[in-house]
């Protein structure tokens, strides 16, 4: 009987060892772990927002410029099949020396690209595309490709000889932020195989043609949004989340008139680019 009875002492303590472990488990899991996880997602918020309290980088302004064009397909030139695309040209100015005043390592530019590019409207009207464009051409019509992999990388121009070889016909940015990023928005085939009425014999080849062929703005206005990523020539790396609203229609007509022009000088934290840890 002795015998039996230490046996089941030792079950019982074995048992109950059991039972400990698994209640520090649970408590591990379900409290332990979210207080660490709490502290140690704290600690990194403190630590981002020491890293950004002076960003090096801004967005200064932007500028918008939108029209549309026709392309006659058609024999002879007889204005009896065309394809109707909108564009809107995109110059992005950063600012690099409202916090550093001379050229630094920490404030010119090693790498820039932009990814994460999004469209949304209205309609599923049209093809949608955003890439590169030569600035140059800025405010002409010039068709775009989608670009490769959904990300368009910027050739970084460090010196005058660069500079006077560039034929900016490739994504094209200065390490010292002295020129915009070039960007065309187009909306291509929003209308196909258009045809001017027979009491017309002419068509215009700017955004008139869209009220010509009675194309609703509210269908084609969009919003586009994108990150700029930056690396400098410390190796760190900063990022902007921008979101443009493109109204195309205005109190006057906006594109109906032939083209919309609207630059936007930008100012406060909502602008300013983001330093990753």
């Amino acid at each position: 009987m002795k015998k039996l009875k230490l046996q089941n002492e030792r079950l019982v303590f074995t048992i109950l060892i059991i039972a400990v472990f698994i209640v520090f488990l649970l408590y591990y899991n379900l409290v332990f772990s979210v207080v660490l996880a709490r502290n140690a997602f704290a600690n990194e918020m403190i630590e981002i927002s020491d890293e950004n309290e002076n960003t090096i980088f801004n967005i200064q302004k932007i500028l918008l410029y939108s029209s549309a064009n026709a392309i006659d397909n058609s024999e002879n030139q007889s204005l009896k099949d065309m394809n109707i695309h909108q564009y809107t040209d995109i110059s992005i100015y950063i600012d690099n020396t409202s916090t550093i005043s001379e050229l630094t390592d920490e404030n010119t530019i090693k790498q820039l690209y932009i990814d994460s590019i999004v469209t949304t409207s209205n309609s599923d009207i049209g093809t949608k595309i955003l890439n590169y464009k030569n600035p140059l051409n800025f405010g002409k019509y010039e068709m775009i490709d989608f670009p490769e992999n959904n990300t368009i990388d910027f050739n970084i121009v460090n010196t005058n000889s660069e500079n006077e070889n560039n034929d900016y016909s490739t994504p094209t940015f200065y390490t010292d932020c002295s020129n915009p990023i070039s960007l065309g928005y187009m909306n291509k085939d929003v209308l196909t195989n258009y045809s001017v009425s027979s009491d017309a014999n002419s068509v215009s080849f700017n955004g008139k043609v869209l009220q010509e062929a009675n194309i609703n703005l509210e269908d084609i206005n969009y919003t586009l949004s994108f990150k700029i990523h930056i690396v400098n020539n410390l190796n760190q790396k900063f990022v902007y989340q921008i979101n443009l609203d493109i109204n195309l229609d205005d109190t006057n007509g906006g594109i109906y008139n032939g083209y919309v022009y609207k630059g936007k000088t930008t100012s406060g934290n909502e602008y300013r680019f983001f330093k990753e840890t």
